[in-house]
């Protein structure tokens, strides 16, 4: 039989006795289970039908088929010839499934072969003339016209999986897109050859990249600037890959990436000028004295606060065609390198959404998409990357697909592939989550572009991740003023003896005779005059360059902002909340607790936690603001206080009333994220930070988890905007409070906000009224789009979401506004014979409250010694309403700050000095609270009762006044 020849009878008619058993036998065990049969069978099955049909009426068909080259070569078609078959065609599997094994894409060849046997046809007892007797369609499904035999599939399926691409897409379950991957690997986007225009310009643009580096090493000596030597190929990928998707309608492409290569991909794919980055250079100070083998150099931007010009970040628009306008932007970075992903994760959804109708925004996946580039070593070793590729599929955070490009130089600072991970690849944390893999070889530039051109598609196609896997190398040590010969001197030594990627893909051009050597010199020596131009401008404007400078003052505007909404308005959007749609039934304890709610806003109604906040929320709808928020169970809430999203009994689906509130005029997203805090708050704060006129809120489960989130806070929602100008009104909900939960369900680390505010960067509260909940919220909702945006951290309640004192009048909802300060009512009535005043925040204060036993609200004459306030809002603090409240009594003995943290946590560190300078030296100011401690919390309930009774004792003792 032959697959040429299609007037050939059915290869069954070939068996018959003993061999057509044999083959009816196969049969039967397809039947049972198809899966289970060789491919090459089904193949036959597939294309002739049944054997036992053909079988019935060709009893005396002749033993011998005519070869496949038609030829005089007849062979019988027996069992052993038919296992021939079968094993080919499992060679062709372990070729595409480990092809990669075998691939040429290790440039210096520094990694040792990989046992590739399964590749070989000797491994399967094949000979040449075996495979040569098998029609190619036999064993590749897919075989073009000109292969005909096995030999010559096997052949070329070897070329395709194992000479400049290694593809592992073995890992994909969904058979659509394996079929569609193995085309673009055996027949489709891999082996379609780029034009000669293409190659000269691929080449100009590696020369290029190549001589930036080269002209920064010499113009600027001992100045680190983590070149991209090695992996010059990432330029043109990306270049290759913006392309891609700004013709295909992307109107953002959102960029993260560490510090290697970044200078580069700055000038050259995003537009930054030659004379601004040789500027910065130029102007650094002790450029030539910082030779600290770190990331972190030492006397850059002295003066201003700013960051390193290898952590900036920039934008460009470019356009396609004159038509599609497309935005790029890279994040700006710190050197904990793989955190920015999530945020250009955020950016991306963001850019994506439209928020400006009521319900979930609506994302548009193909108007923007995400760019990351990875460090080997980090993607292998840093959790947040496996934190964000979990996203990939999260109704509230996918995006249609990142493309991931990990910029492989085998080496993590000084340490070697053997000792950051312990697979084989760098990438193979990415087979977890069904994302194809392409390993290519940096000096491999048309790979390259292969590569970039498959991941593109196949976004387009499936709206999924892809990885790019470019292997190359590292010129220099992990900066330039590191010497890498101590510790790889066998790479290094082969790297001296190694050309660079221009030479090589110049010399492949030349073979081609696409280019002289002259043509390619006259390249390399116009890219040297545009650089020594830039230069030489710099150098002339010298004198005129003015170090930038940031004002430490606060810029903040001091305007008051109106918070309160109408009785009416307020009335009609609670009514519109507890309606729901026919026929969907909540839980009837859940509907209990709800309708509950129905007369909450009358005259004598107490409004709680949980329904000022969905007033909040459904009046900031109302104004046009859009809303986000995320967090683990926050459709719920951990303490199942908000139930935004409710749950028909009978079949589960779901029913949000801000989805259908006849007052919205935007978008209300609620999303139950992962269970991650690093990955989840970075990507709620780069979609705020993208769509700064959204309302973004993230929810710890327990404020006590923001610390699994810390180089988020630390590197980008505390510093963010005095580093790179860049502005956020995200808000933390932080649940803190000491209910006798233990170290890990106490605390939200107060102390290590209160450290880490400073310049006016953020807004960090501690409340302990429903009402100021809902002012805050509006608030916040009314600056977030301007100046005085600032991240807000909330010390948000947990026992106090129930307690009856912390519910608040309908008349504080319709009138009023956010109060830094709150006084406790009943007492302070008399200041005269004040002799002790309490400072407290949050919880404790409610305690305290508790503690006095007020009757109607007021306290009897026993307590005219004693006054407490709380203070609402400590960051920024407000002096000016402490020193008021100070100065009103005149026979005042000390002032107690009380805390249920231990002293060296919660805010008394924080407040003590801003206090003391607020009193006489007559007054005394003392701590009342929990001793220092190592861990937050008590793990003991009755430890814990009998601390908290002691401070509110205490406290409240006039016995111990000093």
């Amino acid at each position: 039989m032959t697959a040429a020849n299609n007037n050939l009878k059915s290869p069954w008619e070939s068996y018959y006795g003993p061999n057509m058993g044999y083959i009816e036998e196969m049969y039967e065990n397809y039947l049972r289970n198809p899966e289970d049969a060789d491919p090459a069978f089904r193949d036959l099955i597939a294309k002739w039908g049944p054997p036992t049909s053909a079988a019935a009426v060709n009893v005396a068909a002749p033993t011998t088929v005519i070869g496949v080259s038609g030829s005089n070569n007849v062979r019988a078609m027996d069992p052993s010839f038919l296992k021939k078959i079968v094993d080919a065609g499992k060679l062709v599997r372990n070729i595409r499934m480990y092809g990669h094994l075998a691939a040429d894409n290790d440039p210096l060849g520094i990694v040792a072969p990989a046992d590739t046997r399964l590749l070989e046809p000797t491994t399967f007892n094949l000979s040449a003339d075996d495979l040569e007797a098998i029609p190619a369609s036999l064993i590749w499904e897919e075989a073009p016209e000109s292969i005909r035999d096995g030999k010559q599939a096997i052949a070329h399926l070897k070329e395709s999986y194992t000479k400049s691409f290694g593809f592992e897409f073995g890992h994909i379950h969904d058979q659509d897109e394996r079929l569609w991957l193995q085309r673009q690997a055996e027949i489709g986007m891999a082996s379609k050859p780029m034009s000669a225009k293409e190659r000269i310009a691929l080449l100009d643009r590696l020369i290029q990249v190549e001589q930036f580096e080269t002209f920064l090493h010499r113009a600027f000596v001992g100045q680190k600037r983590f070149s991209i030597e090695g992996t010059d190929a990432l330029v043109p990928i990306l270049d290759e890959i913006i392309r891609e998707l700004a013709h295909e309608g992307a109107q953002h492409v959102m960029m993260g990436m560490a510090h290697r290569g970044r200078l580069n991909v700055l000038t050259h794919v995003l537009g930054k000028s030659y004379e601004a980055i040789f500027s910065e250079f130029h102007h650094s100070q002790n450029k030539e004295k910082d030779l600290l083998p770190s990331e972190g150099a030492m006397g850059i931007n002295i003066g201003w606060t700013g960051d390193v010009k290898y952590h900036l970040g920039a934008h460009r628009s470019v356009k396609e065609n004159e038509t599609v306008e497309t935005r790029i932007s890279l994040a700006n970075n710190p050197s904990h390198l793989e955190y920015v992903n999530p945020i250009v994760e955020g950016y991306t959804r963001a850019a994506q959404d439209n928020r400006k109708e009521p319900g979930y925004p609506k994302p548009n996946f193909d108007s923007a998409a995400a760019i990351l580039m990875h460090g080997d070593a980090a993607f292998a070793g840093e959790g947040i990357v496996a934190e964000t590729l979990n996203f990939k599929k999260l109704a509230g955070y996918e995006n249609g697909g990142t493309i991931h490009i990990i910029v492989n130089n085998r080496l993590g600072f000084t340490t070697e592939s053997r000792d950051s991970r312990s697979t084989h690849y760098a990438s193979d944390l990415a087979k977890g989550y069904e994302i194809p893999i392409v390993h290519v070889s940096a000096d491999d530039p048309e790979a390259c572009i292969a590569a970039a051109r498959i991941a593109c598609e196949y976004r387009l196609k499936f709206h999924k991740d892809f990885l790019i896997d470019m292997i190359g190398y590292r010129r220099h040590g992990h900066n330039e003023t590191d010497d890498p010969e101590t510790t790889q001197p066998l790479v290094y030594q082969k790297q001296r003896n190694h050309p660079v990627v221009t030479r090589i893909y110049g010399g492949k051009l030349k073979e081609k005779g696409l280019l002289t050597d002259e043509q390619i010199e006259a390249m390399r020596q116009e890219g040297l005059s545009r650089l020594q131009a830039a230069l030489d401008e710099v150098k002339q404007n010298d004198k005129s360059f003015k170090q930038p400078r940031v004002d430490e003052a606060s810029k903040r505007r001091k305007k008051e902002i109106v918070t309160s909404v109408p009785m009416r308005k307020l009335s009609a959007i609670n009514e519109e909340l507890l309606k729901w749609p026919e026929g969907f039934r909540v839980n009837e304890k859940l509907e209990r607790i709800l309708k509950r709610r129905t007369t909450a806003l009358e005259k004598d109604g107490k409004v709680d936690w949980g329904l000022a906040e969905t007033l909040a929320f459904a009046t900031i709808l109302s104004d046009g603001t859009p809303i986000r928020l995320s967090g683990q169970d926050s459709e719920r809430a951990t303490f199942a206080f908000r139930n935004i999203v409710l749950h028909d009994i009978e079949n589960n689906n779901t029913f949000s009333p801000l989805h259908k509130l006849p007052q919205a005029n935007a978008s209300f997203a609620v999303h139950n994220s992962p269970l991650a805090e690093a990955s989840v708050l970075g990507f709620d704060y780069g979609y705020n930070v993208f769509s700064p006129e959204t309302l973004v809120i993230w929810e710890a489960q327990y404020g006590d988890f923001a610390n699994c989130a810390q180089v988020i806070i630390d590197q980008f929602i505390t510093a963010g905007r005095v580093k790179w100008s860049q502005k956020s009104g995200l808000i933390m909900l932080l649940p803190h409070g000491y209910e006798g939960q233990g170290p890990e369900h106490s605390s939200a680390r107060f102390e290590r906000f209160l450290q880490l505010a400073a310049e006016d960067n953020l807004t960090i509260v501690n409340l302990s009224s429903a009402a100021q909940y809902f002012h805050l919220l509006r608030r916040q909702a009314a600056i977030i789009n301007t100046d005085e945006a600032r991240p807000l951290i909330v010390m948000a309640p947990k026992s106090l979401i129930r307690n009856p004192s912390v519910a608040s009048e309908p008349s504080e909802f319709s009138g009023g506004s956010f109060k830094h300060v709150l006084e406790q009512p009943g007492l302070g009535t008399k200041p005269e014979q004040v002799e002790r005043l309490i400072f407290c925040t949050g919880k404790v204060s409610i305690d305290l409250e508790t503690g006095l036993e007020l009757k109607a609200g007021q306290a009897p004459d026993q307590w005219n010694w004693l006054h407490i306030v709380r203070l609402e809002q400590l960051y920024p603090f407000p002096k000016t309403d402490v020193e008021q409240i100070i100065r009103r009594f005149p026979n005042l003995k000390e002032v107690l700050w009380v805390q249920e943290e231990p002293q060296n946590m919660g805010a008394w560190n924080y407040v003590e000095p801003r206090i003391r300078a607020r009193v006489s030296n007559q007054t005394n100011v003392r701590y009342i609270g929990r001793p220092k401690r190592s861990s937050p919390a008590s793990g003991f309930q009755y430890v814990h009762n009998m601390e908290q009774q002691r401070i509110v004792s205490v406290a409240l003792n006039r016995s111990t006044l000093n």
